[in-house]
């Protein structure tokens, strides 16, 4: 019956699709979070399968428990993406207890408390990305920051889903008993699926945005000085060549805030961090296309791009043309200058 499949299925379509989004990431104690996470979502959806699909009531107890410990480990994930440390990330402890102390001896209030649990980790989330944009995401390599940011609204948008679909549910079972919860969980993973799945083909064209407002301003003489800073940085053993170049990599090896690197670089240069970092890239790639014969996917590759639709489109951003058309251009442009050159 389809109740089984379903919450399994979507588990899993929902793991791959964050798999896919944080490839490039590299914070211990995010990945860490993210597999507890990711291996919890599935068992919960096994767990829910089999109570509501084939009558086991065993599980009936294990299922508000480990449903109250994924909203945290999912914005203990997201939160660690960010370049500061989070105080007492152990009080997040206290939801998933106070759940399995409801079970234990409160069964009344596990449901309106799943439901505060949901919901307020899901705001919690939700506000976390507009907190500060794609910077939130410093730890993911550039190319992976908006991903990153889009799977964080993913995910709140998933838990205030639940927390509503649940509490609705609870009411429902009250009123009318628990004969159509199977059905109901199968509308509810059906739907989740759909999201997921929606979000998965979306393009991601992260397009740049006006500055905010808090940029909008004058670029101050400490901006200035610590964009040459990062710019020495850059150039520093070719850092601008590192595929998995993250904004915290980036202030780390320049001593500077995470948010200081993106301020300065906005206010001075208009740009956003990937484009800066982007526009580094592109101009030694045209110096390769120019002055080597490296195929356009060597020169890619040799300057920090990991794919070749978005070297396509930084390179079109910043010259007007394609990669192929602008050393063709170029190549005509120095036989033209040599022939002109008198001997």
């Amino acid at each position: 019956m389809l109740s089984v499949p379903l919450p399994f299925l979507a588990g899993l379509v929902f793991a791959l699709t964050l798999y896919r989004s944080l490839k490039g990431v590299e914070t211990p104690g995010s990945r860490r979070y993210f597999f507890a996470f990711l291996i919890l979502y599935a068992l919960q959806g096994v767990i829910v399968g089999l109570h509501f699909g084939y009558g086991i009531k065993a599980l009936a107890p294990v299922q508000p428990i480990t449903a109250a410990i994924m909203p945290p480990l999912a914005f203990l994930a997201f939160r660690a993406l960010m370049d500061e440390r989070l105080e007492k990330p152990w009080l997040h402890v206290l939801p998933p207890l106070a759940a399995a102390i409801a079970v234990g001896f409160l069964r009344a209030l596990v449901d309106p408390l799943l439901l505060v649990i949901f919901f307020g980790y899901g705001i919690a989330l939700w506000r976390l990305t507009l907190s500060g944009g794609a910077d939130v995401m410093a730890e993911a390599s550039l190319p992976r920051m908006r991903p990153a940011l889009r799977a964080a609204r993913l995910t709140a948008g998933l838990m205030l889903f639940f927390a509503v679909s649940d509490a609705a549910l609870a009411v429902y079972t009250d009123i009318y008993g628990p004969g159509d919860v199977p059905l109901a969980v199968t509308i509810m993973n059906l739907a989740a699926i759909a999201a997921v799945i929606a979000y998965y083909f979306s393009p991601d064209f992260s397009p740049a945005k006006p500055l905010p407002a808090s940029f909008a301003i004058k670029p101050t003489e400490e901006d200035r000085v610590a964009l040459s800073r990062i710019e020495a940085v850059l150039e520093d053993g070719e850092l601008y060549r590192n595929e998995d170049l993250s904004l915290a990599k980036l202030a780390r090896k320049a001593r500077l805030p995470a948010r200081e690197v993106s301020a300065a670089i906005n206010r001075v240069t208009g740009l956003n961090v990937s484009q800066f970092v982007n526009d580094r890239r592109i101009a030694e790639a045209c110096r390769l296309l120019r002055e080597t014969e490296r195929t356009v996917i060597q020169v890619m590759l040799d300057v920090g791009f990991s794919t070749k639709s978005n070297f396509n489109r930084e390179f079109r951003r910043v010259t007007g043309t394609s990669p192929k058309q602008w050393r063709a251009e170029a190549r005509a442009a120095q036989d033209d200058g040599a022939r002109k050159t008198p001997a």
